[in-house]
């Protein structure tokens, strides 16, 4: 793997949230347990509920800019619904970088996002005289339901899809996932900020939570999904289509392959998990902690997060096509995230089990 070098100056950006001096003042030294729980309470609110704040919003506008384009279908509006689509996106990528809670246990990730798909199977749906209702959506396998049908019917294979190519059926189907993503997506920002309040259960962790008896256990939940979005990503969206060479490459099992979507989906996935690790805007991540008591291992995560983000630009082909030409930045990319998760699992892990005690 490449390493990266970086300037003094770059250096001094890059760790300036995690390195900022502290102030060795007699008792002005901040306790460990008031930093995890500072921790505790900017990842709930300014990472989980602000992204699924934005996750319900934009479900919203995808479904705003479908039903425009269910009635009046031209290129224009298809292109708007392109982005819509993008841009939802964007944001359920990055809120996979912390996949524990409710999004697992009320499976809203698979009623959303299972990969990958069979537009042979879905062209058979289509054809078939099968209900098309937003209960039938829900009713069917998961594969014909969620983002990725919606992608199939508004870019079409290799993205070649025309406004005056769509059908009444198609528009139907789309109109239904659409309905059927977007009343996911609320119950999912529901189960944290509403009735389910899943965000009281993280931010009293060790203080009273039903579910987690102690901190520690929120801790390694957080860095248990950190750790899962590596190998999920590398090991299993990558990997998978990328085979053992080219012989063995499949495209046909690329996710997000309609849109060409999938390397900026995977990325997303990484930059999630970097907002969890450095914190949003002036919250705290989980940096805060490990560079208080291990700076090195805080240096070393922190360049690994930045090197596998960085690895994806070196894909400049749709995902389905650079499993062919592009092998080696591919395998570079795989090979950054194996790294950055061996120290998720490893080190940070073990950091948790030491000083997260209460």
């Amino acid at each position: 793997m490449k390493r990266i070098l970086y300037t003094t100056m770059a250096v001094a950006v890059l760790f300036a949230a995690c390195n900022k001096k502290k102030d060795t003042t007699p008792g002005t030294e901040v306790p460990f347990t008031e930093m995890e729980q500072t921790v505790l309470n900017d990842f709930t609110n300014k990472v989980a509920i602000s992204g699924y704040s934005d996750l319900k919003n934009k479900a919203d506008a995808l479904y705003t800019t479908l039903n425009t384009l269910n009635t009046s279908t031209t290129d224009d509006n298809l292109n708007a619904a392109r982005a819509a689509w993008k841009d939802l996106r964007t944001t359920w990528e990055q809120c996979e970088g912390f996949l524990f809670g409710p999004v697992e246990d009320n499976d809203y990730d698979p009623n959303m996002d299972t990969w990958p798909t069979d537009y042979h199977q879905m062209d058979s749906l289509l054809a078939s005289g099968n209900g098309l209702t937003q209960s039938d959506i829900q009713a069917a396998t998961l594969s014909l339901r969620g983002f990725h049908p919606v992608e199939y019917i508004i870019f079409g294979v290799g993205g070649s899809r025309t406004a005056a190519e769509i059908t009444a059926r198609q528009k139907q189907y789309m109109i239904s996932l659409a309905a059927d993503v977007q009343n996911t997506c609320h119950a999912l920002y529901d189960s944290w900020a509403g009735a389910g309040n899943f965000a009281q259960k993280v931010t009293t962790a060790g203080n009273g939570s039903d579910k987690y008896a102690h901190k520690q256990e929120v801790y390694l939940a957080m860095i248990g999904a950190m750790t899962d979005i590596c190998g999920e990503v590398g090991e299993g969206k990558m990997k998978e289509p990328f085979g053992t060479s080219v012989a063995t490459a499949d495209s046909n099992i690329v996710e997000s392959p309609y849109s060409g979507n999938s390397t900026l989906d995977f990325k997303n996935n990484i930059i999630g998990l970097k907002n969890v690790y450095m914190g949003i805007g002036d919250g705290k991540g989980l940096c805060y902690l490990v560079a208080s008591k291990n700076k090195d291992l805080d240096n070393r995560i922190q360049n690994q997060i930045n090197t596998a983000i960085a690895a994806f630009d070196n894909i400049t082909l749709p995902y389905g096509q650079a499993i062919y030409t592009q092998r080696t930045q591919v395998q570079h990319t795989m090979d950054a995230l194996e790294a950055l998760k061996g120290t998720l699992e490893g080190d940070l892990t073990t950091f948790a089990k030491q000083y997260i005690t209460d």
